[in-house]
């Protein structure tokens, strides 16, 4: 890795990396639901994960969760690219590649810590057999008391460049936008500021370079016709048409409107977790071959809702209170 950095803008440098290229891949994006390791950080509010703590995280249900997450991906095929959310740190992440199922996908991990109350961030695995990372830094959100005059943090928005060799060059971000707590219009705000923080570092990305291919993954908490996601990060419908430069697209919103989803309250699908991208569609570039949810029945608890870790502090042991989703990408030469 070249650098860690901390973004107010995007720079870019010409990657001299070569290797087989890429002419298919997969991209996954899970929310684990609280990945916690069983320590007790005094510095963030995770004492409820730990083996005298409300959860009664002990290491076995530690192990457990890994091995079920890298359970999902093994199912997947091992995607080339994997964003994950509700990770509690690096150290997670590194248990994660190592389980016996990831192993041979030769995954490594980029993630940071952010401001995050309860210390729970976004990550990102890539294959090093697929990809390299050229560079790597997150956009630290700051909420001015004017809009929050209690203060509030949030997690960050972490950026990866990947480097696939033969020119397939990945601006990736793995976001997880502020909780609906307290009511999706009360906590709207929260969402649509930091979608502003996005919109400005995808545009100075594309100030550089017109024709980036841009991955942005990620818990939306939001849906795909939100303002957060349509309006202000400016999100629209992909479809089979013309896909222009500056125009981001959402592969989420078909699904939506056919009742699919990715989360589940109260007996209603919501979607969001999503995929948006940019330069993705064009001809002689990479195109969407499929998106979809990831639903076997093994992930799902009587049918009807994911397969849930806790419900408040009693274990049930599931996978998680999300659905998997997964884009796959082929290369289109004209």
């Amino acid at each position: 890795m070249n650098k860690v950095f901390l973004l107010t803008g995007l720079s870019l440098a010409t990657s001299a990396w070569g290797q087989v290229a890429l002419t298919e891949f997969r991209v996954a994006f899970y929310n684990v639901e609280n990945l916690f390791d069983t320590i007790d950080h005094p510095q963030t509010l995770d004492d409820a994960f730990t083996p005298t703590g409300e959860k009664a995280w002990t290491t076995t249900r530690y192990r457990r969760k890994l091995n079920q997450i890298a359970q999902v991906m093994d199912s997947l095929q091992l995607p080339a690219i994997i964003g994950l959310a509700e990770v509690e740190n690096r150290a997670v992440l590194e248990d994660l590649v190592q389980t016996k199922a990831l192993r041979p996908g030769s995954y490594a991990a980029v993630s940071y810590d952010s401001p995050d109350l309860r210390g729970i961030d976004v990550g990102l695995l890539y294959r090093q057999d697929h990809f390299r990372v050229d560079s790597a830094g997150l956009i630290r959100i700051a909420f001015p008391l004017w809009l929050e005059p209690e203060g509030y943090t949030t997690r960050d928005i972490l950026y990866v460049r990947l480097d696939g060799g033969a020119h397939h060059l990945f601006h990736c971000f793995v976001v997880h936008w502020p909780s609906r707590r307290g009511g999706e219009l009360a906590s709207e705000h929260r969402r649509l500021w930091v979608a502003q923080y996005l919109r400005r570092a995808l545009d100075g990305l594309l100030a550089v370079d017109t024709v980036a291919q841009v991955l942005i993954m990620g818990d939306f908490n939001d849906k795909p016709d939100s303002r957060s996601v349509h309006n202000v990060l400016g999100a629209i419908e992909a479809r089979d048409t013309t896909y222009l430069p500056g125009v981001f697209y959402n592969h989420m919103m078909a699904l939506q409107r056919a009742g699919e989803g990715s989360y589940n309250y109260r007996g209603e699908w919501n979607m969001l977790d999503q995929f948006v991208t940019h330069g993705i569609g064009w001809p002689g570039a990479w195109r969407v071959q499929e998106v979809r949810v990831y639903r076997p029945d093994w992930l799902l608890y009587e049918g009807k809702r994911p397969n849930r870790t806790y419900g408040g502090p009693k274990y049930y042991g599931g996978f998680s209170d999300h659905l998997p989703i997964v884009l796959d990408l082929v290369w289109q030469s004209d």
